[in-house]
């Protein structure tokens, strides 16, 4: 918000204006008065905005139409399960009382902030300010929630401010809800000022910074704080584990995963149907798939998020036959399928080639479950299409979307047009990224390997002197792999300059003893004209995927499976260095890349060299 819709600098005078009832148009017969009570216990009951108008009409016939609490209940009924007409009507109900309290503020603006439009109760609020009345815990609460969904972080900070004034900031319900604002606002370090703040947080302020941590991928941090709860004797909420569990699968930390996994069925959080959801997501993400399919059938109770998530455990995993056979064994079940559960087929489907599958079930789910394609469906097509070579097709696919086309789109096919070598097509694709964002360093750098693979390197040279031009950034290639319940982080290059290390000399001993056994190194992916093979070997040598495995390979017992989390995609050097450590070690090698995982076990790869 450029221009902020609160001035709150200072507080308006304090008004008592619930002394007196207030004024009534006419006055209400004594039978009227006396079914006033029965009357009021029927608007809970209603099951409609029509049924609670009949009501109305009848307050009206009765001269009830201005009590207060009638007015009260009305309002409460129609911003209990907000809909554009039930806030247009409380709206209308709240504007009829000549002085409302902020009691039934709080309730217009608790609707207002879980409706479609929450911008709403922040207007409303600055008119009541001007009125005379004074917020209280609960008014914070609802506004701060509004200013979250519409990202309004500077009347998010006036609301602070005006907590601050009245002393209500580091109230139990205020303080989660402002970290939950600044997080929403992409301000974490604003967020952890607040709780930073309290002297005594409760479970609740815990679970607010520790989810803040989480989404904006802290996910140590988050474990850290978590520690940090159970150290202070609070007792954790589902909630907690919920977000304990993705920190754990963001991080890859399975040894970990289990250790929560185990505290889950201690404290009886596995009664709950999205904790175990939830760990069927971390041990997919950790690499763990029979463990994520023993926690799944072991569910009493399954709704359609956990059929989703096993669904898209399979997928990432190359187990596509398993995805869509899971789908056929849910619908027999007669367990809706929603978007997420489509995401996960059309994604089996890609990583398995399956083009024509792939189009009956987008089309199915339009035509026989009602699901309107979101923007990552379509994505899903896009690389269904470019990993099958049929690039054209994907071409008119995005050009003919009843939807404007975002840059990801785009990026998707211009991955492809790299993976099959098509300059000309990435050429195009790149002039389509550019009108809409031309500030991603990783287009640049795709297109720029491109045009070296083909020799073309007038056009690498241009493309690079446009990334300086434009600032745009490459990001670092990282790799993690968890050892002892530490996870350890390596970046691309890491070892370029530092060959004396342990782990540097070992992977270097490593290189040699994979030479001896067929490996080569693929100095093709090295794009710099004029750096002779022994250099362009060397930069390969050091990517944060060797270094992670090597590092595995040193500090775990023989035959241990070596799990690695990586930022990006794999690069194809490392994919086959993989396969020859697992053959000459024994070992399996579970890699986690940002598309998919990869199981190499005995010199091959679980995808199948289609990734």
């Amino acid at each position: 918000m450029s221009t902020p819709i609160l001035q709150l600098t200072s507080l308006p005078p304090t008004k008592h204006n619930n002394t007196e009832p207030p004024p009534r148009i006419e006055a209400a017969s004594t039978l009227a008065l006396e079914s006033l009570p029965h009357l009021i216990s029927l608007i809970p009951k209603c099951t409609s905005l029509r049924e609670l108008k009949q009501i109305q009409a009848h307050t009206i016939k009765t001269h009830l139409q201005n009590d207060t609490n009638v007015l009260t209940k009305l309002i409460n009924f129609c911003t209990s399960n907000p809909t554009t007409a039930s806030m247009e009507h409380a709206h209308h109900l709240f504007d009829k009382i000549p002085q409302p309290d902020i009691f039934l503020f709080n309730s217009l603006a608790r609707g207002y902030a879980r409706s479609d439009d929450p911008f709403k109760a922040i207007i409303l609020f600055s008119r009541v300010l001007c009125s005379g009345l004074l917020p209280d815990d609960y008014t914070f609460s609802s506004l701060l929630k509004a200013c979250s969904r519409v990202k309004a972080l500077q009347e998010g900070k006036q609301l602070h401010c005006l907590a601050f004034k009245l002393g209500v900031s580091d109230n139990m319900y205020v303080s989660p809800t402002l970290i939950n604002m600044y997080t929403a606002c992409d301000d974490i370090d604003a967020a952890k000022r607040v709780f930073g703040k309290i002297d005594e947080p409760c479970v609740v302020a815990y679970n607010a910074i520790i989810t803040s941590c989480a989404r904006k991928s802290q996910p140590t941090e988050a474990l850290a704080l978590f520690r940090e709860l159970q150290e202070a004797g609070l007792k954790p909420t589902y909630v907690t584990m919920l977000v304990v569990l993705s920190s754990c699968a963001l991080l890859g930390a399975l040894d970990l995963g289990r250790w929560i996994h185990e505290y889950v069925k201690k404290y009886g959080f596995d009664q709950y149907v999205k904790v175990n959801t939830a760990l069927i997501d971390m041990y997919s993400k950790c690499g763990s798939l029979d463990d994520a399919v023993k926690v799944f059938r072991s569910m009493d109770r399954r709704d359609t998020q956990a059929w989703s998530a096993m669904i898209v455990a399979y997928a990432t995993h190359g187990h596509g036959s398993q995805a869509m056979s899971l789908l056929e064994e849910m619908k027999k079940e007669k367990v809706q399928p929603d978007e997420i559960t489509f995401l996960g087929i059309l994604y089996a489907c890609s990583h398995n080639g399956l083009v024509e599958e792939g189009y009956e079930y987008f089309r199915s789910m339009t035509h026989e479950y009602g699901i309107v394609p979101s923007i990552k469906h379509y994505g899903c097509m896009v690389d269904l299409l470019g990993r099958a070579g049929r690039l054209d097709e994907a071409y008119k696919f995005i050009d003919e979307l009843p939807i404007k086309p975002t840059p990801i789109l785009w990026r998707t096919l211009l991955s492809a047009c790299s993976s099959h070598g098509n300059v000309e097509m990435g050429k195009q694709v790149m002039q389509r990224i550019s009108e809409l964002d031309d500030s991603h360093g990783g287009d640049y750098v795709l297109l720029s390997n491109l045009c070296a693979r083909s020799g073309r390197w007038d056009d690498v040279s241009h493309l690079r002197r446009m990334m300086i031009d434009k600032g745009a950034g490459k990001i670092p290639g990282c790799s993690s792999i968890e050892v002892n319940n530490v996870v350890h982080e390596f970046f691309s290059g890491d070892g370029v300059h530092f060959t004396s290390s342990v782990l540097h000399h070992a992977l270097d001993e490593l290189v040699k003893e994979l030479k001896l056994a067929g490996y080569v190194p693929d100095t093709s992916l090295v794009f710099h004209a004029g750096m002779e093979d022994e250099e362009k070997e060397m930069i390969l040598r050091y990517h944060s995927e060797k270094l992670a495995i090597t590092f595995g390979l040193l500090n775990t017992p023989p035959g241990t499976t070596i799990r690695v989390v990586k930022n990006l995609r794999v690069c194809v050097d490392c994919h086959n260095a993989a396969k020859f450590i697992s053959l000459i070690f024994g070992r399996q090698i579970i890699l986690r890349d940002v598309q998919r995982f990869h199981h190499f076990k005995d010199g091959k790869c679980s995808c199948g060299e289609y990734w």
